[in-house]
């Protein structure tokens, strides 16, 4: 049964307006919307008045015709009042078209009732002066009239108190008698309280329709408003289950009026699906529907053709008697709830942007996989995967592009894995892989490979080509004797050391890894005060002038002497700085050092100082470089930065900006170590160097027979010249090595040969002085090019002769007692051998070197008795040096 028959309340106290609403609602202004909705229902019961007081007239009339013949003073009075009816019956019922307001109504019938009354006090004199004797009839009439009248003011207070009033007058005024205008002062009282007792009381009922309409509208709107955004709809049922009212949202859903699913069971909307457990909540509805009980967010399943959840709620209706007249509810849409739940299942278990296991999920994974090898006695590996240069991409393209290139990466890992193991990602950069039951190096190492192989190949995302690579850290758990923690904590030592041993290489777990670990640590807490320490010193290592030997430049490279550790190797401590952070505030130091150093070498030796791409990519880096030549007051010209490929891997139009920043700063730009990296010509085409730097890793036994270096750097050699670029071949050691660059066309050397790194000091002396000479080991390629010969030439048309050395069959080194500049082409006559052409490619103090315009035929030369092939110190490359064979003719 229901609770409202036990919750009845007393029904509240009828409330009355005020008389003062009462006796002026009708005749002022309303300025709230209440007010002036109450006087629009209360015209329309003005509309009787005229017609009844023209009954009144016509009643008139007919009494006077009727006791005085036809008078037609008499009868034009009344056709003037009936026709005074008839306007103010027109004006009264075509209010709205004549657009007049209720107050302006009311005002007027108020002064058409005064009107009357006067036209009839009027009347009614003349009738007494010409008869003084009325008969009964004509009172009767005039009693009638006033009757009327009075019943037609009933409609407004204000019209019945001006009514009574002016008939008391009227009457009054023609002289009637007191009993007749005592009876119309009663008749006008009683019309005027009826009328206000009417007014207070219509006047609360509409106030209390209005309110209850208000409300009516406001419930509407928030049906409404709640059926249109979508969160849910209504329904009702009978006593039967049948619906009686659906929203439209309902029936847009089955595709249909919602007159069409009136008259349908209710449970005939739900699945009928057989299975026991997709029927357990259709029953609880149908149960709670036939048992007459309440139900909240039951969650059903419906008869949709897509899969579709809704949860319902309801509640039984009664009537005031306590009869069941069927439920009432709402009804919202549970498909998209349970589809982010499910999403928020599945996020809390994958990453949301590659859709690879995330951290927690992995580690279950790991779990899982180190429980079943205890089980099955078999190991379990794992692999954690570095990216290596990713940081760059982030900071230079921005971080959709970077999640664009994680998402590439993710899916190369997916397929390199295949079956053998499950791949995930840990955050940011950083990927891992179990592959339980897989111990084998051999397949491990296979895998790591080809997956190092796989993310370092290019990759096209929004029109940028980015090459990045990987390191890989791994680690076997034997079943029983490892875990999750240790087995992660052996992986991160192993990625560890394939980050320091180079990166793009991948290492197994080592237990020395421990130790090397540890000491790692304490040299990075060692660098962070390093310069506060004073521990930091620039080396200056000289760049000499391949033609002349006379310093043009130096290499700024930075030394770390440790309290209790030495010297620490620079690519060491200099990774550290680049992992930790440090790299900034290193460079930035080296920066200022050796600029400050320059500026006091002559005007025309440079200071090369290599950037790293971290640095490069510094939005700041140039004011840095502007900030030290200014304080120092160096040309831009004498600086030359030297930087790696590193830095076109992220190719961005950040890195086109910085590039043309500081080419109007006017330094000078080297691509270092070139031939090393990725090698794509395009980055010389773009980028605006001054200057290619050969890596040592070409010029280092590039004289040696067998090896096809020479021909690499002829190639490089070549195209920098067709460029307009300089040429810098660095790790020259040997003369011979010497030789032969020169001989290729090598703008400037550097290497062991002119001289190591060494302190300020020295470095100033060097740049200094005038020439530098090379001291090395010779490293002959040929006991053939022990060789000397005696030759003549003719040099600015005067004939000279010469002594050839080292002959071999691209030139040979000539000792020559007059200057000669490079490039002079030279015709040598070989005594006993022939004449030789060829262009002069160095020169020196008394002695230049030759390039051969054809390949010489070294049979052509006497074979000597040769000793046996030797590399010995020489310190110079003239006068008598021990080890070389004389010349036997």
């Amino acid at each position: 049964m229901s609770r409202a028959r036990f919750n009845m309340k007393k029904p509240e106290r009828r409330q009355r307006a005020s008389l003062r609403d009462a006796l002026l609602h009708d005749v002022i202004k309303h300025e709230d919307e209440d007010g002036a909705a109450i006087a629009e229902q209360r015209v329309p019961h003005l509309n009787h008045v005229p017609l009844m007081i023209a009954i009144a007239h016509l009643i008139g009339g007919a009494a006077i015709y009727a006791g005085f013949g036809l008078r037609f003073d008499m009868l034009a009075a009344i056709a003037a009042c009936l026709l005074i009816d008839a306007i103010a019956f027109l004006i009264v019922n075509k209010r709205e078209q004549l657009r007049l307001s209720p107050l302006a109504v009311t005002r007027a019938v108020a002064a058409y009732v005064a009107v009357m009354w006067a036209g009839w006090a009027f009347i009614g004199y003349s009738v007494d002066s010409f008869s003084s004797d009325m008969q009964t009839t004509q009172h009767v009439a005039f009693a009638s009239i006033i009757a009327v009248m009075s019943i037609a003011a009933v409609a407004s207070p204000p019209i019945a108190i001006v009514s009574g009033v002016a008939a008391t007058f009227g009457l009054f005024a023609i002289g009637a008698e007191p009993v007749m205008m005592l009876a119309a002062s009663a008749l006008a009282l009683t019309t005027s309280g009826y009328a206000i007792a009417q007014a207070r009381t219509m006047i609360a009922v509409v106030r209390r329709r209005l309110v209850l309409e208000f409300k009516a509208r406001q419930a509407l709107r928030f049906v409404t408003e709640y059926e249109t955004s979508g969160h849910g709809w209504f329904w009702e049922t009978n006593s039967d289950g049948v619906l009686t009212y659906v929203s439209i949202q309902l029936a847009d859903e089955f595709d249909c009026t919602p007159e069409q699913l009136l008259g349908r069971p209710f449970i005939d909307l739900l699945a009928k699906d057989e299975q026991e457990g997709d029927m357990r909540e259709e029953r609880s509805l149908g149960f709670h529907l036939s048992a007459k009980f309440p139900f909240a967010d039951l969650s059903v399943k419906s008869d949709l053709p897509e899969t579709t959840y809704w949860s319902l709620t309801g509640n039984p209706v009664f009537s005031e008697n306590g009869r069941f007249m069927g439920f009432r509810g709402i009804g919202t849409d549970l498909t998209e709830q349970l589809r982010s739940e499910q999403e928020i299942s599945r996020l809390a278990r994958f990453d949301s942007l590659t859709g690879l296991p995330n951290r927690a999920m992995m580690r279950q994974t790991l779990d899982e996989a180190m429980r079943n090898a205890a089980r099955r006695q078999k190991g379990c590996a794992l692999f954690l995967i570095d990216l290596d240069r990713f940081k760059n991409v982030n900071d230079t393209l921005g971080h959709p592009v970077g999640d664009a290139l994680l998402r590439e990466v993710a899916k190369r890992l997916e397929s390199c894995m295949g079956n053998h193991g499950q791949v995930g990602r840990l955050g940011g950069d950083e990927f891992t892989a179990v592959l339980p039951g897989t111990v084998e190096t051999g397949l491990l190492e296979s895998l790591s490979k080809t997956m190092i192989e796989q993310v370092s190949r290019p990759y096209q995302i929004e029109g940028h080509r980015i090459t990045i690579g990987a390191s890989i850290g791994i680690a076997i758990g034997d079943p029983g004797r490892s875990n999750a923690d240790s087995l992660t904590r052996n992986a991160d030592l192993a990625l560890y050391a394939a980050k320091g041993a180079g990166r793009g290489v991948h290492k197994f777990y080592q237990p020395s890894m421990h130790s090397e670990a540890t000491e790692r640590q304490m040299l990075e807490n060692d660098l962070r005060g390093a310069i506060e320490r004073d521990e930091l010193w620039v080396a200056y290592q000289p760049i000499v002038r391949a033609a002349g030997e006379d310093v043009c430049g130096f290499e700024a490279l930075v030394r770390w002497d440790h309290p209790s550790r030495g010297s620490i190797d620079p690519e060491r401590f200099m990774s550290i700085a680049e992992e930790c952070g440090l790299i900034g505030k290193v460079g930035a130091w080296v920066m200022d050092r050796a600029v400050a150093e320059a500026a006091e070498w002559p005007d025309t030796v440079r200071i090369a100082i290599n950037l790293s791409p971290i640095q490069f990519n510094d939005p700041k880096i140039v004011e840095t470089i502007a900030k030290a030549l200014q304080t120092h007051r160096m040309r831009a010209e004498r600086l030359e930065l030297e930087i790696t490929e590193g830095v076109f891997l992220a190719d961005s139009n950040a890195t086109d900006s910085t590039f043309q920043r500081l080419k109007d700063l006017g330094v000078r730009l080297a691509l270092d170590d070139f031939g090393t990296g990725y090698s794509s010509l395009g980055y010389l085409r773009k980028a605006p160097f001054d200057k290619i730097k050969i890596d040592k890793g070409f010029v280092r036994g590039a004289s040696n027979p067998s090896s096809k270096n020479s021909a690499i750097i002829r190639a490089i050699v070549t195209l920098a010249e067709s460029l307009g670029m300089d040429t810098t071949a660095e790790g020259v050691e040997t003369h011979d090595d010497l030789a032969l660059v020169r001989e290729l066309g090598c703008s400037q050397i550097q290497g062991y040969i002119f001289g190591k790194p060494v302190e300020a000091e020295k470095a100033r002396e060097l740049a200094l002085a005038s020439i530098v000479e090379p001291e090395g080991y010779s490293n002959s390629r040929e006991p053939r090019q022990r060789l000397m010969r005696r030759a003549i030439v003719a040099i600015d048309g005067e004939v000279t002769e010469i002594r050839l050395r080292n002959i071999s069959a691209m030139g040979a080194l000539v000792e020559c007692p007059q200057p000669v500049s490079p490039g002079t082409e030279l015709t040598i006559d070989i005594i006993g051998v022939g004449p030789v052409t060829g262009t002069v490619r160095w020169a020196g103090q008394n002695r230049f070197g030759i390039q051969f315009e054809r390949m010489f035929d070294m049979a052509r030369l006497v074979p000597v008795q040769t000793s046996k092939e030797t590399s010995q110190l020489v310190r110079t490359w003239y006068g008598n040096r021990p080890g070389y064979v004389q010349e036997q003719r």
